[in-house]
This record gives structure tokens, C-alpha cells and sequence, in this order.
């Protein structure tokens, strides 16, 4: 069955620009857990299954909604909100959701049965063995590069929430840098906020939106947060 980026949910799309075509293996210094929590918590505000709560400088993560959103990975992660003994910040979720068992092969089993991907066993280290993702049909990622490559080097306003909250997630974890050229990002620096930000998209930058894109912010962070606290506690 074949797949358009239309079809996809925002971890799906960052995991395709998190791995490497040829090798399937995840690119270079991308923290590929924290992206794809932070891209499912994005989802779920996205879908209006959860939303924010701000008190003071904490932000808590309330359930919604439990409608079933097709997805059974998104469908466990409100299953892990609701069933919590006591509700989180959202940089509480973002490591919960990063600590899900097999996060990378279930947020790519979709993509396989697809025919986006394909599961291979990779050797390494001479004496183990790895699953990898190869890419096999790039159309649908070369779609959504389009779509990214129109919001940061034009000045359409034409930028779907979606849209914005990818550019978000994907400026902040470093998959730009791996996707486009490192000089021509720097010259659209102030586009790139100007996106993040809700500016150049008006009303797009609804409470969702801006909450999702608080999510992916989240997710770039908190290997720093993780390496601060585990000095702190040493």
C-alpha cells in the first residue's frame, strides 16, 4: 500500500528525515528518542487529544479526549496520560514517551507495511546484529522536503500547522542541518523564526499549534536536561 506525506503523522515524517536513506540508521547526532516523543506529544495536541495547562512557569499535559486516532502508537501514549497516577509536566512526558519500548521499530512498522521502508538486519561490531530502516520509495520523503524547502525559502504564508510544527521540531533537533544546505539555513535564519513563532503563518499559531511547537522545543532539550541532572546527582 502506498503512502503520501497527507497520510502521515508528524513522527512518521521525522523519523523518515532522521534516518538515512541508504543505511536506515538514524543521521549523525540526531537524539532520535526525545524526536519522535516530542513529535507524538505534537500529534496528540495537533489532534486536540491532549492540551497544555500552564501554571506559572510549569506546564502540565491534560487529556482530552480518548477518541481512538487510528494509530496504535498514538492510541498508547493517551492510554500512558490517562492511565497516570498523577498528572506531568510536559517534559515529564517527553521522557516517557522516549522511554516507550521499541519506540524506533514501531513508529517505522507503518512506514514498512507501506512499502516506504523496509526492516533489514544490519551487522556491526563484526559480532551483532541491528534492525535498520533503508528507505524504498522516497517520493513521500522528497514530498515533504518540498514542503519544508517552500516554507523556509519563499515567503508563503501558505503553512499548514503541521507545516509549522515539523520546521519547529526539525530546526530544534538538528534535522535541517542534516537536510539542507548549512549556509543557505543561516541566510534564512529570521524566516525560520519568524515560522516558529506563529508570525509568518497568522492565524495558524493557534493554542495548539503553539503548544505542539512547546513540545518539539522540549524534545531538542532534554538530552541537556538528562546530562545536567545525572551531573548534578553524581
Amino acid at each position: 500500500m502506498s503512502a503520501s506525506p497527507q497520510d502521515l503523522h508528524l513522527y512518521e515524517e521525522y523519523l523518515l528525515l532522521a534516518l538515512r536513506d541508504d543505511t536506515g540508521t538514524p543521521e549523525t547526532g540526531v537524539s532520535l528518542g526525545f524526536g519522535l516523543s516530542g513529535a507524538l506529544l505534537a500529534d496528540l495536541l495537533l489532534l486536540e487529544r491532549v492540551e497544555v495547562e500552564q501554571e506559572g512557569k510549569k506546564s502540565f499535559l491534560k487529556l482530552i479526549d480518548m477518541a481512538p486516532t487510528g494509530d496504535s502508537l498514538l492510541d498508547d501514549c493517551m492510554v500512558k496520560v490517562q492511565t497516570a497516577k498523577r498528572r506531568a509536566q510536559l517534559t515529564t512526558w517527553v521522557q516517557r514517551f522516549a522511554s516507550i519500548s521499541k519506540l524506533k521499530h514501531r513508529a517505522a512498522a507503518s512506514l514498512c507495511d507501506r512499502g516506504v521502508l523496509k526492516l533489514e538486519e544490519s551487522r556491526f561490531l563484526l559480532l551483532f546484529t541491528r534492525e535498520v530502516y533503508p528507505e524504498v520509495d522516497g517520493r513521500v520523503e522528497k514530498e515533504i522536503l518540498a514542503r519544508l524547502k517552500k516554507a523556509i525559502f519563499t515567503q508563503t504564508r501558505e503553512i499548514t500547522p503541521r507545516t509549522l510544527v515539523l520546521v519547529s521540531l526539525a530546526n530544534s533537533t538538528g534535522m535541517l542541518r542534516a537536510n539542507f544546505d548549512k549556509k543557505k539555513l543561516k541566510e534564512r535564519k529570521a524566516r525560520i523564526e519568524k515560522i516558529v513563532s506563529g508570525e509568518a503563518v497568522g492565524e495558524a499559531a493557534q493554542k495548539a499549534v503553539q503548544a505542539a511547537v512547546q513540545a518539539a522545543t522540549m524534545a531538542a532539550i532534554m538530552p541537556a536536561i538528562m546530562t545536567t541532572t545525572v551531573i548534578a546527582s553524581s
